[in-house]
């Protein structure tokens, strides 16, 4: 696997302290590193807390519209380099809308056989739009440029001419425990599409940890797409929420298609509130917080009690096998250390590198680690 951009300069773990917390952030995740999911987690009380300390000139927004959500809009648009973004209620609804849009009257749309899209969305594109969804690369994260065309010429075969009008890449593939889709391939398949006039849609919901990993700029992962979706709640901590970002004359009155498929809500500004909250300085907390798990899976490699796998061509997500050792007993003692790990059904833990690994210096989740084996 190519060593990652920011290990190109070693990093001591001295040069490494512990990301220094606002009061009530300190206060409310401590000093516990919570090695599962995208983000910071937030009880009912401290998500109330955050609220009232960010509600102080907080404008509300009227049915999604407006407010401190066309702040956070514009500031999205901007980072991703698109002319216009939207709020939608769910990830879901944004790629749904996407390559709605895009499409157009060409209703065949290619996508990975393990996206998100094509399987957890209930074949809300094909029921509600009349989509075809066209499933490639079974198996793998990527598709190929190859593949596309071999799609593109089966469509052209028939009695019947099939075009393909748009195409959506996701990654990183969360059911491909984070792995990411090539993207020498990816710009293969972008030249290649907009050379034909076909629509490209990015379900970037982890645009910034792949950027993080892979050292390219979010920014420049959307330049290869007319549009883009990012999750506002798996790493900016938000209720719920999303950001589609594209083109101004195709996303600029998706708000109405928003209402007709029942995303219009009525208040959305905590979520948007949040959101912005910590999308202020994420891109560098969050670099800081890969340098200090990449420090700490060196000295578990380091370590013959410990066992660490790599996803190939992965991102935040790595599996850690403790061995000798009861993984329920293990996982108990690491906690009362101060180190959340996810419940094992097996030996190996499925470990996850988020924010709140900048709570701690790496020597320091080295020694809790460790601590846990008694």
């Amino acid at each position: 696997m190519r060593r990652r951009s920011f290990l190109a300069t070693p990093i001591t773990a001295a040069a490494l302290p512990a990301f220094s917390a606002s009061p009530l952030e300190a206060a409310q995740g401590g000093s516990q590193v919570v090695a599962v999911g995208d983000g910071i987690p937030h009880s009912p009380a401290e998500y109330a807390n955050l609220l009232e300390k960010l509600s102080s000139g907080t404008e509300t927004d009227d049915y999604s519209l407006g407010g401190i959500v066309a702040k956070l809009e514009e500031k999205m648009a901007a980072v991703l380099g698109k002319e216009f973004a939207v709020w939608m209620p769910t990830g879901t609804l944004a790629n749904h809308l996407a390559v709605r849009l895009l499409a157009g009257e060409k209703r065949r749309v290619l996508v990975q056989q393990e996206s998100h899209l094509y399987n957890d969305c209930g074949d809300c594109c094909q029921i509600l739009s009349g989509l075809n969804l066209v499933p490639l690369a079974q198996g793998r994260a990527t598709f190929t440029l190859e593949d596309v065309r071999r799609e593109a010429e089966h469509g052209a075969s028939g009695r019947v001419a099939a075009p393909i009008g748009a195409i959506q890449i996701e990654t990183p593939v969360r059911r491909r425990t984070g792995e990411a889709f090539d993207f020498g391939e990816m710009k293969r398949i972008s030249a290649w599409a907009r050379e034909r006039g076909i629509g490209l849609h990015l379900d970037g919901a982890r645009a910034f940890l792949a950027s993080a990993y892979s050292g390219i700029p979010v920014r420049q992962y959307a330049a290869l797409f007319d549009t883009v979706y990012i999750s506002l709640y798996k790493y900016f901590n938000a209720g719920s929420g999303a950001i589609l970002a594209g083109p101004r004359r195709l996303l600029e009155n998706s708000f109405q298609t928003r209402r007709m498929f029942g995303g219009g809500l009525c208040h959305v500004w905590p979520f948007a509130a949040v959101a912005l909250h910590y999308t202020d300085g994420f891109e560098a907390r969050y670099a800081k917080a890969v340098a200090v798990s990449e420090q700490v899976i060196a000295g578990l490699e380091g370590d013959s009690r410990f066992a660490v796998s790599r996803v190939p061509h992965g991102t935040n997500i790595f599996y850690l096998r403790v061995k000798d050792t009861n993984a329920g007993a293990y996982r108990q003692h690491a906690l009362e250390a101060g180190i959340t790990l996810a419940g094992s059904g097996g030996e190996n833990f499925t470990v996850q590198v988020n924010e709140t690994w900048n709570r701690a210096t790496p020597a320091e989740i080295l020694a809790r680690l460790r601590r846990a084996l008694v």
